[in-house]
């Protein structure tokens, strides 16, 4: 990546000092333009209305709030927010962007945490919303953090009274511009100390990667108070010298062709959003609207802030090729707010590189390729390289080693891009910011910001796998949340893409699975179906039992102002039992001994008439399969699909060891890891039992875990199949047991089954 000429002029060390130099240079030039339906035209500014605006802010500021001090910015979407976020940098003022009150919200649990933590000494906003906040019911009654604050309406200020920016003094670049609270999982979100010379560095990486210019034009809908939509949508092109078209995330989200419609409409060049923008575009925006579009101006339509997903590229470049977007527009890059915003970029004009690796690898932190057709495969999209200076190496976090391409491990970045550290958490600072690679603290390498992402290097392009903190470990495996995300979502056509949770909570001294998931308004009967095909399609594919499928209403699946989803809060609320649930299907706590209420052996089966033997059969394979997966046996129907109840490897290898240790006749296991249900199971038992003849003898169950023949065995099952071997008669059930137990060691076995 190059870095494009800014401008003529020195460039300036801050982005007041980048507005200032805009004004000088153009004044009249049109900056920022706001579409407040997504469609109409409801505001302007050019560089030179930009600063004046900015200017009487920061006079009004210098007036009570001294350099250094904190001031709240609460604005909806729109232009008013830019002017007073530039009135603070001109006034040496920290902003500190905030969603704005929410009038049906009488906690407004983020925003009073967000004030005491910062400790504001003004409040800037806008006329209306004052009103609203000085009423008997009002956001100043039910807070009081916010009470002692100045408020300052800033659409109401006398902009004659105000001079110009220009004979302000540049801000120290070292000192900090503005707190970014990063989403948080709780109600204590921390704020990222982002100086001004880490906005001009990561505007500069970001120009240079965009290859922006000032012919650059940006269409964004992403929230002013995100790094993203504020870094990114308005601060990168005022930086670049070029304009930028803005919309509120509500009027994209009502209707995502205002988006496209906006590109195609204003040409712009840049553009983007986390991955399910694009999915909700390939939902929503039908052949007939697609018709007026021309997307043939997009050079860079940045994917990022969530996982980017390969299918989603392909689809969308197919979809949209006919209104002229070319698939070597799609950028995904990396970032964080600790980063100050972006950390790492493709290369434009370039479909990005995917890479088809094995899933069961993953889960061992390995990188192997695999046949990008192969079921096993998961294909991962680059995002790009770090440029300007900043250094990203991946690191086993526990160990602090750096690790060697094709290893993944924890994202640790280094850079001028890097912010300070967290306000007022000098424990967290120290933890977060301050790592250095083993032996390196006196060697002077680092100090590195620990991501908590976890990744992978390959030829210099990163590639995000994951969040370490996010990692679901279920009997020893690890299981990449957003892969069980994807899979429940593609269940069944009524839940919603992009808006589901994987996390486990403890049940029974043992970690489980939980799924919850937002479902379409329409599905109102019928969600003990949606519940059984998610469960059924986890088993199948990952082959993880789902203790829970929680179905949730509309727009309640708690995700940050971004886009991302807050798994870690949707666990607090569902142990808190505070989801907006409409339906819910949990598995139920079964004792191990309720296997034995139906006795069964190979003998008795063939005592019986063969009109007999398929009823009392499947009655008994109901409870064996009750016993494996925790249900109670009337939950176990005939034609229902066993993956329907979750069961998976271990339950599998379980249940056939049970079945196989009574009735003396192989179960296969493939049969039971792709949907059989208990009638079918006992058809294919009672063949089998056919084709073994009377006098047949019994087959020890353990024969039919062979590590040969055509049902390759995952990781878990070549364990107990080792261990079986090692105390022949144990019973898989035992075994199963003892695994559960934790006592059994996966690295171990592993090496004992090489040896």
């Amino acid at each position: 990546m190059t870095e494009p000429a800014v401008w003529s002029e020195v460039r300036p060390k801050t982005l007041a000092g980048a507005l200032r130099a805009r004004v000088a240079e153009r004044p009249n030039q049109l900056a920022f333009t706001f579409l407040a339906d997504g469609e109409a035209e409801a505001g302007r500014l050019t560089y030179a209305e930009l600063d004046a605006r900015a200017t009487a802010v920061a006079a009004a500021l210098a007036r009570s709030v001294p350099p250094g001090e904190r001031a709240l910015l609460l604005f909806p979407p729109g232009l008013d927010f830019i002017a007073a976020f530039f009135g603070c940098l001109y006034a040496g003022v920290v902003a500190v962007p905030a969603y704005p009150p929410r009038p049906n919200d009488r906690s407004q649990t983020r925003l009073r945490s967000i004030a005491r933590d910062a400790e504001p000494k003004a409040a800037l906003t806008t006329s209306a919303i004052l009103a609203g906040a000085e009423g008997p019911k009002g956001l100043l009654a039910i807070a009081p953090e916010l009470g002692g604050l100045r408020w300052l309406p800033t659409d109401s200020l006398d902009l004659c009274t105000g001079g110009s920016g220009r004979e302000l003094p540049d801000p120290d670049p070292e000192s900090v511009a503005f707190l970014q609270y990063t989403s948080g999982s709780t109600s204590a979100p921390k704020g990222v100390m982002v100086t001004h010379a880490n906005l001009v560095h990561n505007e500069r990486m970001i120009g240079a990667a965009f290859e922006q210019d000032e012919e650059s034009v940006v269409v964004g809908w992403l929230p002013l108070y995100h790094d993203m939509g504020l870094i990114g949508n308005v601060l990168q092109p005022l930086h670049a010298g070029g304009r930028c078209v803005l919309m509120s995330p509500v009027a994209f989200l009502q209707k995502p062709l205002r988006w496209l419609e906006a590109i195609s409409r204003y040409r712009a060049t840049t553009s983007g959003g986390p991955n399910f923008a694009y999915e909700l575009c390939l939902r929503k925006i039908g052949s007939e609207e697609k018709a007026g579009l021309d997307l043939s101006s997009w050079r860079v339509a940045y994917n990022g802030a969530e996982p980017v997903r390969a299918e989603t590229l392909e689809r969308f470049a197919e979809a949209f090729a006919p209104c002229g977007f070319r698939r070597a527009a799609f950028f995904p890059c990396y970032g964080l707010a600790e980063a100050t915003l972006f950390v790492t970029g493709g290369e434009p004009g370039r479909f990005p590189r995917v890479e088809a690796v094995d899933a069961a690898a993953l889960e061992r932190h390995e990188v192997e390729p695999a046949p990008p057709e192969s079921p096993t495969a998961r294909l991962l999209v680059s995002c790009g390289r770090a440029s300007l200076g900043q250094r990203v190496v991946v690191v086993d976090p526990e160990a602090g080693l750096e690790q060697p391409p094709g290893r993944v491990g924890e994202i640790w970045i280094a850079g001028e891009s890097v912010a300070r550290g967290y306000w007022k958490r000098d424990e967290a600072t120290e933890r977060d910011f301050n790592a250095f690679l083993l032996g390196a603290r006196d060697g002077g390498e680092g100090p590195y910001l620990r991501t908590g992402d976890l990744g992978f290097l390959r030829d210099g392009e990163l590639f995000v796998t994951g969040r370490l903190k996010d990692l679901i470990i279920i009997r020893g495996r690890n299981h990449y949340p957003q892969d069980i995300e994807l899979t429940a979502e593609r269940s069944h056509p009524d839940l919603r893409p992009g808006n589901g949770a994987a996390f486990s909570v403890e049940v029974g001294g043992e970690e489980r699975l939980v799924l919850v998931h937002e479902v379409e308004r329409r599905r109102r009967e019928g969600l003990v179906e949606v519940a059984e095909a998610v469960r059924r399609a986890v088993a199948e594919e990952h082959e993880v039992q789902v203790h829970e499928v929680v179905l949730l209403r509309v727009g309640t699946l708690p995700k940050t102002s971004s886009g991302k989803v807050q798994r870690r809060l949707c666990r607090e609320l569902y142990l808190a039992d505070e989801l907006a649930v409409v339906g819910r299907s949990a598995l139920a706590s079964v004792e191990p001994a309720a296997e034995a209420g139906l006795v069964l052996s190979r003998g008795a089966l063939l005592a019986l008439e063969p009109e007999e033997r398929p009823g009392v059969l499947a009655a008994f394979l109901a409870e064996r399969v009750a016993a494996a997966v925790g249900v109670p046996a009337g939950a176990v129907f005939p034609e229902q699909p066993l993956t329907s109840l979750g069961l998976d490897s271990l339950a599998a290898v379980e249940l056939k060891g049970s079945v196989e240790a009574a009735l003396g006749l192989p179960v296969p296991l493939a049969d039971l890891l792709q949907g059989v249900g208990t009638r079918a199971l006992a058809e294919k038992i009672l063949a089998g039992l056919a084709e073994a003849g009377p006098e047949a003898e019994d087959v020890p169950p353990v024969r039919a875990l062979s590590l040969s023949g055509d049902q390759p065995l995952s990781f878990g099952q070549r364990g107990l199949w080792f261990l079986e071997r090692l105390t022949p008669g144990g019973g898989a059930y035992n075994i199963a047991v003892a695994a559960r137990a934790r006592e059994l060691d996966p690295a171990a076995l592993g090496r004992a089954l090489e040896a």
